[in-house]
């Protein structure tokens, strides 16, 4: 069966709230919580352009492209300002909406970007996506061979969680098929050297949460991402044991709980 993706998944009511999914990644990363943020939110999960489904893009030009396109998207569903939920490059998307005044609140799981000057982290980071992307050359057409077993589970999973027992095995297909079908995959990891990769903390005034998973093996704990601390000094850090690069799959409970505690922040001020 060939593999369906949209563009957007749109649900629920009450408080705007976007979610942002990482670099390869498509919004079905939050199915694992989106459900029970849909109970009391207007929940509106974009897909990245240039990735599986979202609207394709013929060059980069900017580092602030993506969050070009998930302000369009915003402006569509009628949201003025929203949280914002965001892991890995959705994360650092994140930040650069709420720069825009887009942003009632962030929560961003291991946002890309703050590396300091010269950090090996970076480095490391593009190494296991370019492997990434190799892989899945042979990989995504075998995705449902490789998620039949509990070993071609994790070995699929390995660098974004620490534990995918409990992932339905529909969803871990997509997510190797939809990384596959990521047509800006080797353009931003070839521009990468090429990107600021920075965030104008100066002009982000809403509540800030980081939260990192200390087994984070793309975004290495605690060093990447560190330039956050001096461009937001007055944000949140969060540190989750074991947890790998992507929260939402690996420790859905723990999400679930910091962004509404996030957002119940937010809305009391």
């Amino acid at each position: 069966m060939r593999p369906r993706f949209t563009a957007q998944h749109r649900g629920g009511s009450g408080t705007p709230l976007v979610l942002l999914h990482g670099f390869t990644d498509t919004w079905r990363t939050w199915d694992l919580v989106r459900p029970q943020l849909e109970r009391d939110h207007d929940v509106l999960a974009p897909t990245l352009l240039g990735h599986a489904g979202g609207p394709e893009v013929t060059g980069y030009s900017s580092d602030t492209l993506l969050a070009d396109g998930v302000e369009r998207a915003m402006d569509a569903a009628g949201f003025e300002t929203a949280h914002i939920v965001g892991n890995s490059l959705g994360g650092y998307v994140a930040m650069h909406l709420a720069e825009r005044g887009r942003a009632r609140s962030v929560t961003a799981f291991a946002p890309a970007g703050g590396w300091p000057d010269g950090d090996a982290s970076f480095a490391h980071a593009r190494r296991v996506f370019e492997r990434m992307q190799r892989e899945l050359v042979v990989g995504a057409p075998l995705a449902r061979v490789l998620t039949k077993t509990r070993a071609g589970r994790r070995y699929a999973t390995r660098e974004i969680v620490t534990t995918s027992d409990h992932i339905p095995r529909e969803l871990l297909m997509h997510i190797v098929r939809g990384a596959r079908a990521c047509t800006i995959a080797q353009l931003l990891l070839s521009m990468s050297d090429e990107l600021t990769w920075a965030v104008d903390g100066d002009r982000i005034d809403c509540p800030v949460r980081i939260v990192w998973g200390t087994a984070d093996r793309v975004l290495l704990h605690p060093v990447a991402g560190d330039s956050y601390r001096t461009w937001l000094p007055n944000a949140e850090w969060i540190e989750l044991d074991g947890v790998g690069h992507c929260p939402q799959l690996d420790a859905p409970e723990d999400v679930l709980r910091l962004v509404r505690e996030q957002v119940a922040s937010a809305e009391r001020v």
